[in-house]
This record gives C-alpha cells, sequence and structure tokens, in this order.
C-alpha cells in the first residue's frame, strides 16, 4: 500500500492598503504564521502589494517588474520557509503611453524559481448598489491560462473573476490541475450572493481542491470587500473557513489522493465532448 498523498495549506487573508511596502510586511508576518501551523503551500489574495482606486496615486506609487521589491522579499521569504508561496497577484506596472498594469499572479518555489499568471477576465460591471468597476481602464488581460507544478501536484491559477468562467477551470483540470487557486477581492454584495456557491461549483464540476484566499473588510481606498477565505474539497465540501472578513490565516490538510478517486467515481472530465446546439424558430 503507497502512502497517502497529503499536502497542508495555509490561506492568508488580508487588508491590504495603498502603503506596498506596509502591506508587503503584514502578508508576510501572516504567512509565516501560516508556515509555523505547518503549511507548505500557502496562497495570498488577489492584490497582495497594494490596493488603491484612485488611480493617479496608485500609478505613482508603482513599478515596473524589475524594479518591484516585493517580489524579491516574497522569493526569499519562500527561500527561507521552504515553501511554496502562491501570491494571488501583485499590481505591476506596465510601460506604455498611457502606462497600465498587470494583475499578475507570482508563485515561487523553496528552490527559489518563480513563474507567473496574469489575471484573464478583467471585472467590469455595474452592480444594483451603484458602484461601477471597471479593471479595463487601467489594466492588460492576460491570454494564457496558468499550471505549475509545485508542493508534489499541479496547481491550476486564476483570480477573482475569473471564478465566474468555468471554461478556464474545465481547461485547467483537463490539464492536470489537483489544485484550483481562487484569491481575490470580492465585493460584498457579490460575495455574500455567489462567493461560495461558486467556489464550491468549481470544486464539484472539476473534482478539485479549490484554495480561496481573500480580501476582507473596509480598505484605505474606501473599498469594501467581502473577506470569508475558504478551501473546498473536491467533492464540494467546505473544510475549512474564515467567517468573518478580519485578517488572517486559515489552515486545512488536504489528502490529494480524493481528487483521483473522485474523478473514477464521476469521471466527467473525460466523458466531456462538444455538443452541436439546434436552434429552432417556433
Amino acid at each position: 500500500m503507497t502512502d497517502k498523498r497529503r499536502l497542508t495549506v495555509g490561506l492568508v487573508q488580508m487588508r491590504t492598503g495603498i502603503d506596498r511596502r506596509r502591506s508587503v510586511d503584514e502578508a508576510i508576518h501572516l504567512i509565516r504564521q501560516a508556515a509555523s501551523r505547518g503549511a507548505r503551500l500557502i496562497v495570498t489574495p488577489e492584490m497582495t502589494n497594494v490596493l488603491d482606486r484612485d488611480k493617479a496615486r496608485l500609478f505613482a506609487h508603482l513599478d515596473e517588474e524589475a524594479a518591484l521589491e516585493e517580489i524579491g522579499r516574497f522569493h526569499d521569504l519562500a527561500t527561507d520557509l521552504g515553501v511554496t508561496l502562491a501570491i494571488g497577484s501583485m499590481a505591476v506596472l506596465l510601460p506604455g503611453d498611457p502606462p497600465k498594469i498587470a494583475n499578475r499572479a507570482y508563485v515561487f518555489g523553496a528552490g527559489g524559481r518563480w513563474v507567473t499568471y496574469d489575471k484573464i477576465h478583467l471585472f467590469d460591471v455595474d452592480l444594483p448598489t451603484g458602484e461601477s468597476w471597471r479593471e479595463s481602464r487601467t489594466m492588460v488581460a492576460g491570454q494564457t491560462a496558468g499550471l505549475v507544478e509545485a508542493a508534489g501536484t499541479r496547481i491550476g491559477l486564476s483570480i477573482c473573476y475569473d471564478l465566474r468562467f468555468p471554461h478556464l477551470y474545465r481547461a485547467l483540470a483537463r490539464a492536470g490541475a489537483e489544485i484550483l487557486t481562487v484569491p481575490a477581492a470580492f465585493t460584498v454584495p457579490t460575495g455574500k450572493a455567489h462567493w461560495e456557491v461558486l467556489l464550491r461549483a468549481r470544486a464539484i464540476e472539476n473534482a478539485a481542491y479549490v484554495l480561496a484566499p481573500a480580501q476582507g473588510g473596509r480598505h484605505e481606498d474606501g473599498r469594501a470587500t467581502w473577506g470569508h477565505s475558504t478551501v473546498v474539497a473536491p467533492t464540494g465540501e467546505v473544510l475549512a473557513t474564515l467567517d468573518h472578513d478580519e485578517p488572517g490565516v486559515v489552515v486545512a490538510d488536504l489528502d490529494l489522493d480524493l481528487v483521483n478517486e473522485t474523478r473514477m467515481r464521476i469521471p466527467s472530465l473525460t466523458l466531456e465532448h462538444d455538443i452541436p446546439v439546434r436552434i429552432s424558430d417556433l
């Protein structure tokens, strides 16, 4: 009998502000907490380094990737702790006229290597509450899904609004992802209505673990985010969650063999095929 494939994961919940250095300091403090509780894969929320709705102020205090000091800090931290560190995303300045930013995830391995993924689906919506968001005004969308082999498994990367596009997670699962990360900064109305149900749906559809660390609470720039960082099993069961929006850490033990066992019981990934649609006129 082979040993069970187990992995302890940690989710970091934050309330990121407008000061990059202070935000990274707070992230590092929480990441160390997760590592001290045994987590070998640690995931932080969307926009770990800065959240600022003031476009002029944001761009004035942001750097291009080569000069973004937080990359070096997180790289060294992953090496020091001996963990796989998935920074849910950071704002990265892109040169151009006008300049824009990438909403970019970073995964740092304990051995010093790192990979990135840029958020594909940008949040352009008008909410019934009167809130309006146009990420496309400041961000450039990614074009390629991200899958990384790390921590003894395959991890599919996504960011926040990606959660509403099931085809992305299907592609990641069919490419072998056993874990799907969904770092987020969900608004309160959409978080209250859809956060948990969408996380559970993505887990069930793809028979994969879903790790969803979130921003939470009232931020310096005035926005409010939902929090409730959550770990979901391939069966759709919620394994662990923070039932609030305060900064903190949640840790869970994963049985990675459960992914294959669930996929064998309900082999929807292998049975999937294109279905033609007939349109009838009455």
